[in-house]
């Protein structure tokens, strides 16, 4: 598209076909002729999603919003394959290599994975605490903010706590499972692998749960209901939060840890609560002058402006951001008081009088 950040695709053909391979937080496209020999050469891209990043497959003629980069079939009618990024932090590059800073993919390469955070603990990237440590690309390629806090609520582990002081219990551990596997058989450690999850193999689990049941698929909105009903933790309504030294938000369950940052306090998720209305007032002392008396119908047909704003601040403090869905917290105004009849007689007859 004109507005499109990616460098331009040097690939033409008639015919192609595009497979696709993923490793972490990154997807590799490759296009390849269907005829190779009058086609052009292969051409591979690698893809980077940001926050709002997606594929979708769609009529040629109704193209989605954000649409930037289109693969056209040759159907009657045509469709394209769009990579959409309204955001637009997402990116693509030409090439086939992914990015070197990059570790083992979580979900693909788990025993990989592993391996390189346990024999890496020396490095100095583990005296963050764990939660910063669990965004790393290079040990934990893959993981992501929502990811982080649904692992750590399920082991109970406190987002503050020194990564390298969990991540070595993890060999300890590994240590004594390896000596008792030899005598067991292969149902028993199923169910010990099972009973004894460890941080790093809930690293490769639950974002396989995500994955196998299809809960992030953009275009299927009962998806995403499932997808929030399937969280635990994150952005869930009881959980308290806290902001870490980059920035990012994490909500967790009790104490944040040793290493929470100072001068915050925990944050707690408030519960939607159903709108309820408030008892009237007592009506007010009629001794009431008539530009009162208006200025109080008018506010009775329109809220005050000030009212408004502190509405709108509140919708906006309560409603989650873009792609995380729930409802706005809805607020029931208070009923303004009615006005008896023998004031509204009172006010006539004061105003009569003072019109001489």
């Amino acid at each position: 598209s004109a507005v499109g950040r990616g460098p331009e695709v040097p690939f033409r053909s008639e015919a192609y076909g595009i497979s696709a391979v993923a490793r972490g937080k990154e997807l590799r496209l490759t296009l390849r002729a269907l005829d190779p020999a009058a086609g052009p050469p292969a051409q591979d891209l690698v893809f980077r999603f940001g926050m709002s990043g997606s594929f979708r497959l769609s009529p040629a003629a109704e193209l989605p919003r954000h649409a930037h980069l289109r693969f056209l079939t040759r159907e009657s009618p045509p469709r394209a394959l769009c990579f959409v990024d309204p955001r637009r932090f997402g990116s693509w590059r030409l090439g086939d290599a992914w990015q070197p800073e990059r570790g083992p993919c979580v979900v693909s390469e788990y025993q990989a994975f592993r391996e390189n955070v346990l024999k890496n603990l020396d490095d100095r990237a583990f005296d963050k605490p764990i939660c910063e440590v669990l965004l790393n690309q290079k040990y934990f390629n893959g993981i992501g903010n929502y990811l982080r806090a649904e692992i750590l609520y399920r082991l109970k582990i406190p987002p503050f706590e020194k990564a390298r002081t969990v991540l070595e219990a993890l060999k300890e551990q590994q240590q004594e499972r390896r000596k008792k596997e030899p005598t067991l058989t292969l149902s028993k450690k199923v169910k010990l692998k099972q009973e004894n999850s460890d941080l790093l193999e809930l690293c490769h689990t639950v974002p396989m749960e995500v994955i196998t049941a299809e809960l992030l698929n953009p275009e299927h909105s009962d998806n995403y209901a499932a997808f929030k009903n399937w969280l635990q933790c994150y952005f869930v309504p009881g959980m308290s939060s806290l902001r870490d030294r980059s920035g990012r938000t994490i909500w967790f369950q009790g104490e944040p840890g040793p290493m929470a940052p100072k001068g915050q306090r925990p944050r707690k998720t408030p519960h939607k609560k159903s709108p309820q209305l408030k008892a009237e007032p007592e009506a007010p002392s009629p001794t009431v002058t008539p530009r009162a008396s208006k200025q109080r119908r008018r506010a009775a047909a329109t809220p005050l402006k000030s009212e408004e704003k502190e509405e709108e601040k509140e919708e906006e403090a309560e409603a989650p951001r873009k792609g995380r869905g729930g409802r706005r917290k809805v607020t029931a105004a208070p009923a303004l008081p009615e006005v008896p009849p023998s004031v509204r007689r009172s006010r006539r007859t004061s105003a009569r009088r003072g019109k001489g």
